[in-house]
Protein backbone atom coordinates (compact mmCIF):
# COMPACT_ATOMS: atom_id res chain seq x y z
CA UNK A 1 0.00 0.00 0.00
CA UNK A 2 1.00 3.67 -0.56
CA UNK A 3 1.81 5.80 2.34
CA UNK A 4 0.08 8.57 0.60
CA UNK A 5 -2.79 7.87 1.75
CA UNK A 6 -5.76 10.86 1.89
CA UNK A 7 -7.70 9.67 4.94
CA UNK A 8 -7.03 7.14 8.20
CA UNK A 9 -10.60 6.11 9.74
CA UNK A 10 -9.62 5.53 13.22
CA UNK A 11 -12.37 3.00 15.19
CA UNK A 12 -12.23 2.58 18.99
CA UNK A 13 -14.23 -0.77 19.70
CA UNK A 14 -15.20 -1.81 22.82
CA UNK A 15 -17.40 -5.66 22.96
CA UNK A 16 -19.25 -5.05 19.73
CA UNK A 17 -17.77 -7.53 16.74
CA UNK A 18 -21.09 -7.67 15.45
CA UNK A 19 -21.62 -3.93 14.66
CA UNK A 20 -17.80 -3.93 13.58
CA UNK A 21 -18.75 -6.63 10.96
CA UNK A 22 -21.35 -4.24 9.71
CA UNK A 23 -18.84 -0.74 10.09
CA UNK A 24 -16.08 -2.99 7.52
CA UNK A 25 -18.84 -4.17 5.35
CA UNK A 26 -20.04 -0.29 4.49
CA UNK A 27 -16.40 0.95 4.46
CA UNK A 28 -15.68 -2.06 2.28
CA UNK A 29 -18.16 -0.73 -0.18
CA UNK A 30 -16.81 3.01 -0.60
CA UNK A 31 -16.46 4.13 -3.96
CA UNK A 32 -13.25 6.05 -3.31
CA UNK A 33 -10.57 4.02 -1.71
CA UNK A 34 -7.58 6.20 -1.01
CA UNK A 35 -8.21 5.70 3.51
CA UNK A 36 -6.33 3.11 5.70
CA UNK A 37 -8.64 1.75 8.54
CA UNK A 38 -7.31 1.84 12.04
CA UNK A 39 -8.84 0.24 14.52
CA UNK A 40 -7.99 0.14 18.08
CA UNK A 41 -9.85 -2.89 20.59
CA UNK A 42 -10.02 -1.02 23.51
CA UNK A 43 -9.49 -4.13 26.10
CA UNK A 44 -12.61 -6.11 24.49
CA UNK A 45 -13.30 -9.05 26.45
CA UNK A 46 -15.17 -10.07 22.92
CA UNK A 47 -12.51 -9.65 20.81
CA UNK A 48 -12.70 -8.01 16.89
CA UNK A 49 -9.43 -9.53 15.75
CA UNK A 50 -11.51 -12.48 13.97
CA UNK A 51 -13.62 -9.96 12.57
CA UNK A 52 -10.65 -7.80 11.26
CA UNK A 53 -9.09 -10.54 9.54
CA UNK A 54 -12.17 -11.50 7.15
CA UNK A 55 -11.59 -7.99 5.77
CA UNK A 56 -7.99 -8.08 5.69
CA UNK A 57 -7.64 -9.01 1.97
CA UNK A 58 -9.73 -6.43 0.48
CA UNK A 59 -9.03 -3.00 3.34
CA UNK A 60 -5.79 -1.33 4.39
CA UNK A 61 -6.53 -2.82 7.58
CA UNK A 62 -4.28 -2.27 10.64
CA UNK A 63 -5.62 -3.74 14.49
CA UNK A 64 -4.16 -2.84 17.68
CA UNK A 65 -5.67 -4.31 21.01
CA UNK A 66 -4.72 -2.05 24.37
CA UNK A 67 -5.65 -2.38 27.97
CA UNK A 68 -8.75 -0.59 28.82
CA UNK A 69 -8.33 3.16 28.62
CA UNK A 70 -11.69 4.54 27.35
CA UNK A 71 -12.96 5.92 23.92
CA UNK A 72 -10.79 8.98 24.04
CA UNK A 73 -7.38 7.64 25.17
CA UNK A 74 -8.02 4.65 22.22
CA UNK A 75 -8.98 7.11 19.94
CA UNK A 76 -5.46 8.90 20.55
CA UNK A 77 -3.37 5.78 20.07
CA UNK A 78 -5.18 5.43 16.97
CA UNK A 79 -4.43 8.80 15.14
CA UNK A 80 -0.47 7.69 16.40
CA UNK A 81 -0.39 5.12 13.87
CA UNK A 82 -2.35 7.39 11.23
CA UNK A 83 -0.28 7.78 8.18
CA UNK A 84 -3.04 10.15 6.42
CA UNK A 85 -3.31 13.82 6.18
CA UNK A 86 -7.53 13.87 7.62
CA UNK A 87 -8.06 11.41 10.88
CA UNK A 88 -12.04 10.08 10.20
CA UNK A 89 -13.91 8.98 13.50
CA UNK A 90 -16.58 6.92 13.22
CA UNK A 91 -18.23 4.93 16.33
CA UNK A 92 -18.63 1.14 16.23
CA UNK A 93 -22.48 1.23 15.69
CA UNK A 94 -22.37 3.59 12.91
CA UNK A 95 -22.47 1.99 8.73
CA UNK A 96 -21.21 4.24 5.97
CA UNK A 97 -23.11 5.05 3.09
CA UNK A 98 -21.00 4.76 -0.48
CA UNK A 99 -20.43 7.91 -1.35
CA UNK A 100 -19.09 9.35 1.93
CA UNK A 101 -15.99 9.96 1.00
CA UNK A 102 -16.72 11.39 -2.72
CA UNK A 103 -18.96 13.84 -0.32
CA UNK A 104 -15.86 14.48 1.78
CA UNK A 105 -13.56 15.24 -1.07
CA UNK A 106 -15.90 17.78 -2.94
CA UNK A 107 -16.66 19.89 0.06
CA UNK A 108 -13.29 19.97 1.31
CA UNK A 109 -11.76 21.05 -2.23
CA UNK A 110 -14.38 23.90 -2.32
CA UNK A 111 -13.89 24.75 1.29
CA UNK A 112 -11.10 25.43 3.75
CA UNK A 113 -11.55 24.06 7.04
CA UNK A 114 -9.57 22.17 9.39
CA UNK A 115 -12.39 19.96 11.17
CA UNK A 116 -15.85 18.94 10.14
CA UNK A 117 -18.75 16.62 11.21
CA UNK A 118 -21.63 15.29 9.37
CA UNK A 119 -25.09 14.38 10.45
CA UNK A 120 -26.64 11.19 11.62
CA UNK A 121 -29.28 9.75 9.84
CA UNK A 122 -32.26 6.83 9.88
CA UNK A 123 -31.76 3.61 8.25
CA UNK A 124 -35.32 2.12 7.33
CA UNK A 125 -33.76 -1.77 9.31
CA UNK A 126 -33.66 0.41 12.73
CA UNK A 127 -35.98 -1.14 15.20
CA UNK A 128 -38.88 1.43 16.35
CA UNK A 129 -36.88 2.49 19.44
CA UNK A 130 -34.12 3.18 17.45
CA UNK A 131 -36.00 5.44 14.99
CA UNK A 132 -37.36 6.72 18.20
CA UNK A 133 -34.33 7.58 19.81
CA UNK A 134 -32.75 9.26 16.44
CA UNK A 135 -35.73 11.57 16.42
CA UNK A 136 -34.80 12.57 20.22
CA UNK A 137 -31.74 12.71 19.37
CA UNK A 138 -31.81 14.81 16.24
CA UNK A 139 -35.61 16.80 15.51
CA UNK A 140 -35.25 20.39 15.66
CA UNK A 141 -38.41 20.37 18.59
CA UNK A 142 -35.89 18.19 20.78
CA UNK A 143 -31.79 19.36 20.65
CA UNK A 144 -32.45 22.37 18.31
CA UNK A 145 -30.87 21.12 15.50
CA UNK A 146 -27.03 20.76 16.95
CA UNK A 147 -26.62 17.37 16.05
CA UNK A 148 -26.62 17.96 12.13
CA UNK A 149 -29.09 20.04 10.73
CA UNK A 150 -29.24 23.00 8.63
CA UNK A 151 -32.02 24.81 11.42
CA UNK A 152 -29.70 24.99 14.53
CA UNK A 153 -30.03 26.55 17.66
CA UNK A 154 -26.33 27.01 17.70
CA UNK A 155 -22.65 26.20 15.89
CA UNK A 156 -22.52 22.78 14.81
CA UNK A 157 -19.50 20.67 16.65
CA UNK A 158 -18.57 17.76 15.19
CA UNK A 159 -18.89 14.80 17.08
CA UNK A 160 -17.06 11.59 17.46
CA UNK A 161 -19.65 9.12 15.42
CA UNK A 162 -18.93 11.28 12.56
CA UNK A 163 -16.17 13.47 12.75
CA UNK A 164 -12.79 14.29 10.24
CA UNK A 165 -9.85 16.58 11.35
CA UNK A 166 -6.60 17.32 9.90
CA UNK A 167 -3.52 15.54 11.31
CA UNK A 168 -2.05 18.41 12.30
CA UNK A 169 -4.55 20.15 13.90
CA UNK A 170 -5.33 17.02 15.90
CA UNK A 171 -1.63 17.01 17.46
CA UNK A 172 -1.91 20.91 17.86
CA UNK A 173 -4.37 20.27 20.65
CA UNK A 174 -2.86 17.11 22.01
CA UNK A 175 -6.07 15.52 20.74
CA UNK A 176 -8.93 13.98 22.78
CA UNK A 177 -9.01 15.02 26.39
CA UNK A 178 -8.88 11.68 29.05
CA UNK A 179 -12.13 13.57 30.42
CA UNK A 180 -13.70 9.86 31.15
CA UNK A 181 -17.46 11.50 30.93
CA UNK A 182 -19.84 11.82 28.11
CA UNK A 183 -18.30 15.11 25.74
CA UNK A 184 -14.86 14.24 25.22
CA UNK A 185 -15.28 14.64 21.59
CA UNK A 186 -17.28 18.21 21.94
CA UNK A 187 -14.42 18.99 24.35
CA UNK A 188 -11.77 18.36 21.32
CA UNK A 189 -14.29 20.86 19.10
CA UNK A 190 -14.05 23.48 21.17
CA UNK A 191 -10.15 22.74 21.49
CA UNK A 192 -9.38 23.18 18.35
CA UNK A 193 -12.09 26.12 17.78
CA UNK A 194 -10.19 28.02 20.36
CA UNK A 195 -7.10 27.27 18.68
CA UNK A 196 -8.17 29.10 15.71
CA UNK A 197 -9.19 25.90 13.53
CA UNK A 198 -12.27 26.30 11.30
CA UNK A 199 -15.20 23.98 11.10
CA UNK A 200 -18.12 22.69 9.13
CA UNK A 201 -20.88 20.72 8.59
CA UNK A 202 -21.00 18.29 5.39
CA UNK A 203 -24.66 18.09 5.10
CA UNK A 204 -24.05 14.99 2.51
CA UNK A 205 -21.36 13.38 4.54
CA UNK A 206 -24.08 11.43 6.56
CA UNK A 207 -23.68 7.90 8.55
CA UNK A 208 -26.02 5.76 9.48
CA UNK A 209 -25.55 5.83 13.91
CA UNK A 210 -28.08 2.62 15.25
CA UNK A 211 -27.58 3.48 18.76
CA UNK A 212 -28.11 -0.02 20.15
CA UNK A 213 -29.66 0.67 23.12
CA UNK A 214 -32.94 0.95 25.54
CA UNK A 215 -34.83 3.25 27.37
CA UNK A 216 -32.47 2.58 30.82
CA UNK A 217 -29.21 2.94 29.07
CA UNK A 218 -30.30 5.80 27.31
CA UNK A 219 -31.16 7.37 30.29
CA UNK A 220 -27.81 6.71 31.78
CA UNK A 221 -26.04 8.36 28.47
CA UNK A 222 -28.10 11.36 28.59
CA UNK A 223 -27.24 11.58 32.79
CA UNK A 224 -23.69 11.91 31.71
CA UNK A 225 -24.33 13.85 28.51
CA UNK A 226 -25.95 16.58 30.71
CA UNK A 227 -23.23 16.26 33.55
CA UNK A 228 -20.32 16.97 30.70
CA UNK A 229 -22.27 19.73 29.31
CA UNK A 230 -22.03 21.45 32.58
CA UNK A 231 -18.29 20.47 32.36
CA UNK A 232 -17.78 21.78 29.31
CA UNK A 233 -19.68 25.23 30.28
CA UNK A 234 -17.54 26.14 32.98
CA UNK A 235 -14.17 25.09 31.36
CA UNK A 236 -14.66 26.96 27.92
CA UNK A 237 -15.55 30.96 28.38
CA UNK A 238 -18.35 32.07 26.41
CA UNK A 239 -19.65 28.37 25.25
CA UNK A 240 -22.84 28.20 27.85
CA UNK A 241 -26.04 28.86 26.02
CA UNK A 242 -29.64 29.39 27.71
CA UNK A 243 -31.11 26.79 25.85
CA UNK A 244 -28.12 24.79 27.65
CA UNK A 245 -30.49 25.25 30.79
CA UNK A 246 -34.18 23.91 29.01
CA UNK A 247 -33.50 19.99 29.93
CA UNK A 248 -33.05 20.81 33.71
CA UNK A 249 -35.92 23.65 33.19
CA UNK A 250 -37.94 20.82 32.32
CA UNK A 251 -37.49 18.64 34.75
CA UNK A 252 -37.89 21.03 37.44
CA UNK A 253 -41.25 22.16 35.27
CA UNK A 254 -42.49 18.55 36.20
CA UNK A 255 -42.07 18.09 39.95
CA UNK A 256 -43.80 21.41 40.07
CA UNK A 257 -46.83 20.50 37.99
CA UNK A 258 -47.22 17.40 40.05
CA UNK A 259 -46.68 19.44 42.94
CA UNK A 260 -49.55 22.07 42.08
CA UNK A 261 -51.60 18.90 41.30
CA UNK A 262 -52.05 18.57 45.05
CA UNK A 263 -53.95 22.23 45.46
CA UNK A 264 -55.61 21.77 42.36
CA UNK A 265 -55.08 25.06 41.17
CA UNK A 266 -55.07 27.17 37.69
CA UNK A 267 -51.21 27.19 37.14
CA UNK A 268 -51.42 23.07 37.42
CA UNK A 269 -53.60 23.33 34.69
CA UNK A 270 -51.71 25.40 32.73
CA UNK A 271 -48.17 23.46 33.10
CA UNK A 272 -50.42 20.31 32.20
CA UNK A 273 -51.66 22.02 28.60
CA UNK A 274 -47.93 23.43 28.26
CA UNK A 275 -46.28 20.15 28.35
CA UNK A 276 -49.26 18.03 27.05
CA UNK A 277 -49.29 20.41 24.06
CA UNK A 278 -45.12 19.65 23.45
CA UNK A 279 -45.73 15.95 23.80
CA UNK A 280 -48.82 16.55 21.15
CA UNK A 281 -46.02 18.16 18.49
CA UNK A 282 -43.37 15.31 19.22
CA UNK A 283 -46.03 13.05 18.63
CA UNK A 284 -47.32 14.46 15.67
CA UNK A 285 -43.96 15.55 14.31
CA UNK A 286 -42.05 11.60 14.51
CA UNK A 287 -45.47 10.27 13.44
CA UNK A 288 -45.32 12.39 9.96
CA UNK A 289 -41.75 12.07 9.66
CA UNK A 290 -41.52 8.14 10.23
CA UNK A 291 -45.09 7.63 9.09
CA UNK A 292 -45.84 5.22 11.92
CA UNK A 293 -48.00 6.79 14.85
CA UNK A 294 -46.43 3.86 16.55
CA UNK A 295 -42.77 5.70 16.69
CA UNK A 296 -44.65 8.66 17.55
CA UNK A 297 -45.62 7.08 20.99
CA UNK A 298 -42.42 5.75 21.22
CA UNK A 299 -40.46 9.21 20.49
CA UNK A 300 -42.55 10.99 23.28
CA UNK A 301 -41.29 8.88 25.68
CA UNK A 302 -37.56 8.79 24.68
CA UNK A 303 -38.36 12.41 24.37
CA UNK A 304 -39.19 12.67 27.77
CA UNK A 305 -36.49 10.33 28.82
CA UNK A 306 -33.97 12.52 26.82
CA UNK A 307 -34.90 15.46 28.95
CA UNK A 308 -35.14 14.00 32.40
CA UNK A 309 -31.90 12.01 32.38
CA UNK A 310 -30.34 15.52 30.27
CA UNK A 311 -31.39 17.68 33.05
CA UNK A 312 -30.93 16.00 36.48
CA UNK A 313 -27.32 15.42 35.21
CA UNK A 314 -27.23 18.99 34.64
CA UNK A 315 -28.18 20.11 38.10
CA UNK A 316 -26.06 17.54 39.22
CA UNK A 317 -22.88 19.04 37.67
CA UNK A 318 -24.19 22.58 38.82
CA UNK A 319 -24.62 21.64 42.06
CA UNK A 320 -21.51 19.90 42.52
CA UNK A 321 -19.80 22.58 41.50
Amino acid sequence: MSDNIKYSIVVAVYNRPEEMEELLYSIENQSFRNFELIIVDDGSQMSSRQVFENFNKELNISYFYIENKGPALARNFGVSKAKGEWIIFFDSDCTIPKNYFHEVEFFLENNKIDFFGGPDMMDKNFTYLQKSINFSMTSFFTTGGIRGSKKSLDKFLPRSFNMGIKKTAFNEVNGFSDIRQYGEDLDLSYKLIFNGNLSDLIPNAKVYHKRRTNLVNFLKQMFKSGKGRRFLDVKYEGVFRIFHLLPSLFFIGIIIGLILLLFDNILADSIQTLYGTYFLIIFFSSSYLNRNPLIGFISVITTFTQFIGYGIGYLVALFHN
